[in-house]
C-alpha cells in the first residue's frame, strides 16, 4: 500500500473538487457579497456537525476580516437561542445535503422572522435550497473519503467558499490591514502595527555613569546593569557615550590599558540613540539590525537618557522587522 500515492490523490480529488467551484461561480455569489454588505445587522451562520465545525471557523474568519459575525448551533436555537437573531441579521445555513434534522428544524422559524437566508448546500432541491433566499452550491463529485462518505472534499470546499466570501468583502469594503491588526493585537501584525518603543523599553536601574567614572567602576556598573553595556552622561546629564562589553574586549589588547583611567576613554563616543518613543517598535529594530547593535539609547528632547531598548527585549515579544 503505497500511503504517499493516497495521501496524493486527497489532495487532488480536493484541488480538482475547489477548480470546479471556482468555474461555477455565478450571480448568486455577487447577490450574496451584496446582502452581507448591506445588512445592518450581523452575519450568523449555522449548521450541524462537522459543516457546523466549518461554521464556527467561517464566522470567525469573518468577524476578524470586518464582517461582524458567529456562529448558531441549530440545536441550541430550538432551545432558546433564536433570541439571538435580530431583523436586521443574515443567516448563512450549511448543510451539504440540505436535509440536516436539526438545521431544518429551524428553517420556518427563520422565515418566520422575515430575515434574509444564505443557504451553501450541494442539493438546491433540497429543505435548505427551497428555504435559501439565495443558494451557493457546494456539490462535489465525491469525497476523498474511499467510502465517499466521510464529509472531506465537501468541507474543504464550504471553508474555501467562506474563505473568498470573507476576502471579496475585505476588497470591497475597503478593510485596511490596520483594522484587521486592531482585531488581531497579539498577532505578529498587531505587534508590527501597534506596538512601539515605550511599550518596551526599559526604564528603570539603568546603568548610567558619568565622565569622571572611572573603567574599574564602569565594569562593576555594567555587571549590575545586566546589559552588557554602561551608559555615560556628561555633567549636565546629556548622553554623551556608551561603553559596551565590545568596547571593553577591545581596549584589553591596548598596551596603554589601564583599570583607573577613565571609562570614558574606550567608550563608543556620540553612539546610535532615539528620541521618538512613539516610534514603532518594528521600526526601531530595523534601526537597531541595520546599525549592528543590541543596545538603543532613548533619550528625550534635552539628551537624557529616559530608557533603553534592548534587541532581546523585541524579540522575545515576537517583534520583526518589516
Amino acid at each position: 500500500m503505497d500511503l504517499i500515492k493516497i495521501a496524493q490523490e486527497t489532495f487532488h480529488i480536493e484541488a480538482n473538487a475547489l477548480n470546479r467551484a471556482a468555474e461555477r461561480l455565478d450571480d448568486n455569489f455577487l447577490k450574496a457579497l451584496s446582502l452581507i454588505l448591506e445588512t445592518k445587522g450581523k452575519l450568523i451562520i449555522t449548521g450541524v456537525g462537522k459543516s457546523g465545525l466549518v461554521g464556527a471557523k467561517m464566522a470567525a474568519t469573518f468577524a476578524s476580516t470586518g464582517t461582524s459575525s458567529f456562529f448558531l448551533h441549530p440545536t441550541e436555537a430550538l432551545h432558546g437561542d433564536l433570541g439571538m437573531i435580530g431583523k436586521e441579521d443574515i443567516l448563512m445555513a450549511i448543510s451539504s445535503s440540505g436535509e440536516s434534522e436539526e438545521l431544518t428544524k429551524i428553517l420556518p422559524h427563520i422565515k418566520r422572522f422575515d430575515i434574509p437566508l444564505i443557504g451553501l448546500t450541494g442539493n438546491k432541491n433540497s429543505s435548505l435550497g427551497r428555504y435559501a433566499d439565495i443558494v451557493l452550491d457546494i456539490a462535489v463529485e465525491k469525497e476523498a473519503c474511499p467510502f465517499n462518505a466521510a464529509p472531506t472534499t465537501s468541507t474543504t470546499l464550504t471553508m474555501a467558499l467562506g474563505d473568498a466570501l470573507a476576502i471579496a468583502l475585505m476588497k470591497k469594503s475597503g478593510f485596511k490591514k490596520e483594522a484587521y491588526a486592531s482585531n488581531h493585537p497579539g498577532g505578529a501584525l498587531g505587534k508590527k502595527l501597534f506596538i512601539k518603543i515605550k511599550d518596551l523599553m526599559r526604564t528603570e536601574s539603568l546603568p548610567i555613569i558619568d565622565e569622571t567614572t572611572t573603567l574599574k567602576e564602569a565594569i562593576v556598573k555594567m555587571s549590575e546593569g545586566k546589559l552588557g553595556t554602561v551608559l555615560i552622561v556628561n555633567k549636565k546629564g546629556k548622553f554623551t557615550a556608551l561603553l559596551s562589553d565590545g568596547d571593553l574586549r577591545r581596549a584589553l589588547m591596548l598596551e596603554s590599558f589601564n583599570m583607573d583611567h577613565l571609562a570614558i576613554d574606550y567608550a563608543t563616543i556620540a553612539p546610535k540613540s532615539y528620541n521618538n518613543t512613539e516610534l514603532l517598535a518594528s521600526e526601531a529594530l530595523e534601526i537597531i539590525e541595520n546599525a549592528r547593535i543590541q543596545l538603543l539609547p532613548i533619550t528625550n528632547d534635552n539628551e537624557e537618557l529616559i530608557g533603553v531598548l534592548h534587541i532581546h527585549d523585541l524579540v522575545n515579544a515576537g517583534i520583526k522587522s518589516h
